[in-house]
């Protein structure tokens, strides 16, 4: 553990900010991989003479700046960079992930037939009520909690196919399943994105504090014909994800 960490300044930069600048620059460094640790409360607290209040402080900036997730009973942990998706790309989380050498994996919450609510209804071009199948899932990058996933099927694509097992989301893409068994190969979408505040069951699943901020996209996905084949609501986890769009000034 590097603990050539400077001393902190007696100027008018609050102590807080002074800790977590430092070990940031040591993050930058590569002193502090990601995957490993960072110093505890306590250790930060003898390091630097400060108080706990102090030293949970700068953790706490460093969290909020998506550097680090804290968990029960490993601590503060150093996250890989945020990972940042091109606003005009439409791919699967799976394509994602790996174009930025993370390894995709997924955890399915349910998987069922279900009424449409009136969003998912007219996103589908079905009536409101009509039986849909909806699977959600939890996306991991690299064992990290990204985003929970809810995706309904529009029930013109999977008519006369059986609907994927949970075997089968948990091990890969459901585009891929889409195309390869239902002939349903999505070509492109329309997505809204908006900021929210994570509830219990979406900051439970993400690993996040109650009230964390979070990134919300609904998106209707179609095949070359303009069908829906797909509408997903999905939650990312802020400080793990961003997106990013090129600008032209006329």
């Amino acid at each position: 553990m590097p603990w050539d960490l400077e001393d902190l300044d007696p100027g008018p930069l609050p102590l807080w900010f002074q800790i977590a600048d430092r070990l940031r620059r040591s993050v930058e460094r590569g002193e502090f991989q990601p995957g490993d640790p960072l110093p505890s409360e306590a250790k930060l607290n003898e390091r630097f003479g400060v108080s706990r209040t102090t030293a949970r402080a700068a953790l706490d900036r460093l969290e909020n700046d998506g550097l680090i997730i804290r968990r029960s009973g490993k601590g503060s942990v150093v996250l890989s960079p945020r990972v940042e998706q091109p606003l005009n790309v439409l791919s699967s989380f799976g394509e994602d992930m790996q174009r930025r050498g993370l390894t995709p994996s997924y955890v399915t919450k349910d998987a069922e037939h279900t009424p449409a609510p009136a969003e998912v209804s007219e996103a589908l071009g079905c009536e409101r009520g009509t039986i849909v199948f909806r699977v959600t899932r939890l996306l991991n990058a690299d064992g990290w909690p990204m985003a929970m996933s809810q995706s309904w099927i529009a029930p013109t694509v999977l008519a006369g196919h059986g609907p994927p097992s949970q075997a089968t989301l948990d091990s890969g893409s459901l585009y891929d399943w889409l195309e390869r068994e239902c002939g349903a190969r999505i070509v492109g979408g329309c997505e809204y994105i908006e900021a929210a505040i994570a509830g219990k069951r979406i900051a439970t699943a993400l690993g996040i504090a109650p009230g964390s901020a979070t990134l919300v996209a609904r998106r209707r996905a179609h095949a070359a014909d303009g069908s829906a084949v797909e509408y997903a609501i999905v939650h990312y986890c802020a400080s793990r994800y961003r997106y990013r769009v090129e600008l032209v000034r006329p």
